[in-house]
């Protein structure tokens, strides 16, 4: 079962079989650590992948909202729309 529950599994299986499939060349090493990874959740290598992808854009976009506001930002948040 993928971590997350049954639905993410389903989710994620049905964006996978939807997409066409293709190649991608990692190092021995990479694929052994992603292979180890995917045995843990119980999911595919193509499922480990895209989990592992969603989880750097939304640590992207955690940045993203973290980081300070531009003045142009405070003011419009500052401003009184009355």
């Amino acid at each position: 079962m993928v971590a997350g529950g049954w639905w993410l599994g389903c989710i994620l299986s049905c964006m996978l079989s939807a997409m066409r499939s293709t190649s991608v060349r990692i190092d021995k090493a990479t694929h052994r650590a992603l292979s180890r990874l995917a045995a843990e959740l119980d999911a595919t290598l193509g499922e480990t992948i895209a989990m592992a992808i969603r989880k750097l854009r939304q640590e992207r976009i955690g940045e993203e909202l973290r980081a300070a506001l531009t003045s142009e930002e405070q003011a419009w948040l500052d401003a009184d729309f009355r």
